[in-house]
């Protein structure tokens, strides 16, 4: 597994990061979101089946994981990634994940009979920029 620079490790515990897909029609997709670096190292989102970037994924699983510092706006951390998407319909990813966010309840942003699901980036390689 590709491991994270100690110098831009700081960055893994910012509140919100951008993820890039590929759309359907071949162009990026891009959204800011919540994401928490696990206890076992692995970048992780919990995201609802009935989002665009979902679908995006389960067709293209590469992607790009984007923090720009927010303090100083030239000091960067990009992970380019595989997804790996599994069901979470107990809500066990998305509650420790509402603990980092002051204990938000994803819950409340589904519609009844949607779905959430744990999306974990395997790094596949780590860009970095400014110090």
């Amino acid at each position: 597994m590709t491991t994270f620079p100690a110098s831009h490790r700081d960055l893994l515990q910012t509140d919100v990061a951008i993820l890039a897909t590929v759309g359907q029609d071949g162009y990026p997709q891009v959204t800011a979101l919540w994401f928490l670096l696990d206890d076992d190292g692995a970048i992780k989102l919990s995201l609802n089946t009935a989002r665009q970037k979902v679908k995006n994924l389960q067709v293209h699983p590469e992607c790009t994981f984007f923090i720009l510092d927010p303090a100083n706006p030239y000091r960067t951390l990009e992970v380019r990634a595989r997804a790996t998407i599994t069901p979470d319909l107990e809500y066990t990813f998305a509650k420790k994940l509402g603990a980092k966010y002051g204990g938000v309840d994803l819950s409340t942003h589904d519609r009844p009979g949607e779905q959430r699901v744990l999306v974990s980036l395997q790094p596949i390689k780590v860009n970095t920029w400014g110090s």
